[in-house]
């Protein structure tokens, strides 16, 4: 496990073009993926994640083209997700030098196909992403909702978490729909409640707003990683700005 708290700028795609929405929805286009993957990496952000949120409520695979693009102007990881449905898919993926796979609505299909792709490609390769929405008629208070946040899963989300740690998931992305795209804070007690009943890394994801929400995901969310985007894509706070007050409140960073 990583012995840093990661920076991750999330690159939400639609039709090849980076969009930012709020709650899963109204997005707005704000640039070419593939330069700011670049822009992002000369910044100093650990890993970079590429998602592709329209894939699977249109039914199809993850636009290559701009993976492709996006791969060949960084040299940090970057973690594809959106219509990855089988081991195909994540072969493909690894094969043009995506460093790993995020799935949600596949895993929650066919949980299974969470153990073959650990079992293949290694549990490192295989992140497992939890969209969530607050439901009260949960254990956890948390349900897991798929198809781009357009579906209820029926499933606790608190109890998926241990299920796709169990069949070697390699890490886990909470993301909260309720605050997504927000910038009022992650959902802190969705994100320590997944946290603390697993021993993956966690990359608190939803919402962030303020330098002290990316503190606040780690101390009190006890997330490993933030995910960033609207703070990061319209030029709020910088990468470097990120990773010094948080050094500044004892998280340990990678400082470029």
């Amino acid at each position: 496990m990583v012995d840093y708290c990661r920076i991750i700028p999330c690159l939400d795609v639609k039709d090849g073009k980076l969009v930012k929405g709020v709650n899963f929805v109204d997005l707005k286009e704000v640039g070419d993926p593939a330069e700011n993957a670049a822009a992002y990496d000369a910044a100093g952000a650990d890993e970079l994640v590429f998602l592709d949120i329209t894939a699977t409520v249109e039914n199809r695979k993850t636009l290559i083209d701009a993976v492709k693009r996006t791969v060949e102007r960084i040299r940090i990881p970057l973690t594809v997700g959106g219509g990855i449905r089988s081991l195909d898919d994540i072969r493909e993926m690894l094969d043009i030098g995506v460093s790993k796979l995020s799935m949600n609505s596949a895993a929650v299909k066919n949980p299974d196909l969470i153990d073959a792709a650990a079992k293949t490609f290694g549990s490192e390769k295989i992140t497992i992403a939890i969209d969530t929405r607050q439901n009260p008629n949960l254990p956890s208070g948390y349900e897991v909702v798929v198809r781009g946040g357009t579906q209820g899963a029926g499933l606790d989300a608190v109890a998926w978490a241990k299920e796709v740690e169990s069949r070697g998931a390699g890490a886990i992305l909470p993301t909260s729909m309720d605050t997504d795209g927000k910038q009022t804070g992650y959902d802190l007690p969705m994100t320590r409640a997944i946290a603390d009943a697993v021993q993956l890394p966690i990359i608190a994801s939803g919402g962030a707003g303020t330098l002290e929400h990316l503190y606040e995901a780690v101390a009190e969310g006890h997330a490993d990683a933030v995910l960033v985007a609207s703070i990061a894509h319209f030029g709020i706070f910088s990468i470097a700005q990120m990773k010094e007050y948080l050094q500044s409140k004892g998280v340990k960073v990678r400082m470029a």
